[in-house]
């Protein structure tokens, strides 16, 4: 079974989207590698961002809302819903305001790639490794993945009882 299939096969599973979650941060580790694995939704009006996976709870445990800011990282990632891979470390202290936890997982290089549907962004797919890990080539392979969370990320929103006191 392909990584890809294991995800499909995890995603036909009853129950909360755990498994399906596993799976995916499973067979991207195989695909395109990563020591940090996140998922993120964006919550409406698209300013703040709740994390739904980690690969790392203690450093980045689920749930708690982050503000993002306008930036180039948003115009990219969330405006233009285009995917935005970080080279190296000052690409990581650019993009993350908390990117000195980052270094201090050996992390130096990000890609975030936008979950889509019906044009409105719902979240971030984000992989984490060392510098020059990553590059522009990874979209494609990464995506497919990201399309599979589209189910989950719906029902977080939809879900979350902090949505309404934005």
């Amino acid at each position: 079974m392909t990584p890809f299939e294991s995800c499909l096969a995890a995603l036909k599973q009853p129950g909360p989207p755990d498994a399906l979650f596993k799976a995916v941060d499973k067979a991207l580790a195989e695909t395109v590698g990563h020591k940090l694995f996140t998922l993120l939704y964006v919550a409406p009006g698209g300013l703040r961002v709740k994390r739904i996976y980690t690969n790392m709870p203690r450093e980045y445990p689920v749930g708690g809302f982050k503000e993002i800011t306008a930036s180039p990282w948003h115009k990219q990632v969330i405006d233009e819903r285009r995917p935005w891979v970080g080279y190296d470390a000052k690409d990581i202290e650019w993009a993350y305001f908390d990117h000195k936890l980052i270094a201090s997982l050996g992390c130096e290089s990000a890609v975030n790639v936008p979950v889509v549907y019906a044009g409105r962004v719902l979240g971030t797919l984000n992989l984490l490794d060392a510098a020059g890990h990553y590059k522009e080539s990874d979209f494609g392979k990464i995506e497919p993945f990201a399309a599979l969370m589209i189910g989950p990320f719906l029902d977080a929103i939809a879900a979350d009882p902090d949505i309404g006191k934005q």
